[in-house]
């Protein structure tokens, strides 16, 4: 059961899905908002130059029935008078055309923008099955575009029906008034059943754009296995991660022990923390953490210092403080400043002890370690 629950799409695409599907070329897209668009375009053309398409007809008309003997029986003057009579004609209707090409260019943008795939001109021979195209015939999606198609007719032609009917009388009047006149209120009731027919267009694309991106978002919905595969894909296996984390802090843990010859001292807990420090005058400003860990590790530590006479101090505070507030490579906080100052001046005097002999030097005792440093001291940590 949770194997068939991991493998139901139920969870929502993730930026590499959409942006995949993107690539190919699918993403959601309404037809019904690009015919509204262009519609829409069409008939505010209409709408705000009708009084200059009627006129400009009428011209065309005129000089179109009317014509001189010898035009008519002379073809070769009138194939020319016909050339300047279609693009006097095309002239009419370019600022008509031009809106509706912009409309059809630039409606992508209202729905997820311009979007060019190579891949969807790509052949795919799998779409010349017939038995596949039998079944996307009858399949949900087919019948989801009849219903509305169907939708789609009854609304606009009944808002067509409708706008007929309520200027019935004035389409009527139409042909009892002059020509001069009769043409522009024609133009003006074309324009106005235009506008008429697109608003009702605009119901369709309002219940036309959410579901196309419903059913595209669905049509992208992905299982929890799937989820997981893609996050393997991007971020890597995690067994695979882990390995790499474990060789990497395998690797910084050689380089953490080789490095612990070269310390000045390793402050202890003395068993539980180990905590190895270098100064130099030259270059740093403070001493650095080259080594540091616990149990264990604290132990290790504590045998390399030693097989490599590196000086060895139990200072359980400063230990707990290093260890809690320091990382490795890092610079000791100004906070133990004084403490681990002391802590070197011990060192330098007790190598020339070595070297010289003389009275040995003291270890340092309760050396200054800011009590809000110390993990001891701090009830959460106690």
């Amino acid at each position: 059961m949770a194997e068939d629950s991991d493998l139901e799409k139920t969870e929502q695409p993730s930026e590499r899905r959409l942006e995949q599907a993107r690539e190919k070329g699918e993403v959601a897209r309404s037809r019904e908002l690009s015919t509204f668009t262009i519609l829409l375009a069409g008939g505010a053309t209409m709408w705000f130059m009708g009084a200059s398409f009627t006129q400009q007809l009428t011209k065309l008309l005129r000089e179109g029935l009317s014509f001189q003997q010898e035009q008519a029986f002379n073809p070769a003057l009138m194939m020319p008078r016909l050339y300047d009579f279609s693009v006097e004609m095309l002239l009419v209707f370019a600022p008509l055309l031009l809106a509706m090409l912009l409309a059809a260019i630039f409606s992508p943008l209202l729905l997820n923008g311009w979007l060019f795939s190579a891949e969807s001109l790509q052949p795919k021979f799998s779409r010349l099955n017939p038995l596949s195209g039998i079944a996307r015939m009858f399949s949900v999606h087919s019948l989801i575009e009849l219903a509305k198609a169907i939708a789609k007719s009854v609304v606009v032609g009944g808002v067509a029906a409708w706008v007929i009917w309520h200027n019935k009388d004035e389409v009527m009047a139409l042909s009892s008034q002059a020509l001069s006149a009769a043409i522009p209120q024609m133009g003006q009731l074309i324009g106005a059943s235009f506008m008429a027919v697109v608003g009702g267009m605009l119901l369709i694309v309002l219940v036309d754009v959410p579901f196309q991106l419903w059913e595209h978002n669905k049509k992208l919905m992905m299982s929890k296995e799937e989820l997981r595969r893609e996050s393997r894909e991007t971020d890597g296996d995690p067994m695979v991660k882990g390995r790499i984390r474990s060789l990497q802090r395998e690797a910084a843990r050689r380089r953490m022990m080789a490095a612990i010859p070269t310390a000045d001292v390793v402050v202890t807990n003395p068993t539980h923390y180990a905590v190895a420090l270098k100064y130099s005058d030259k270059g740093m400003r403070a001493p650095l953490v080259v080594a540091k860990g616990s149990d264990l590790l604290a132990l290790r530590i504590r045998e390399i210092a030693r097989e490599n006479h590196v000086p060895i101090l139990e200072a359980p505070p400063l230990a707990r403080a290093l260890h809690e507030h320091t990382e490795l490579g890092e610079s000791i906080p100004e906070a133990l400043y004084t403490a681990v100052a002391e802590v070197l001046a011990y060192v330098y005097q007790l190598k020339r002890y070595q070297a010289q002999g003389g009275a040995r030097p003291l270890e340092p005792e309760a050396l200054p370690v800011p009590v809000e440093l110390d993990p001891a001291t701090q009830p959460d940590r106690a």
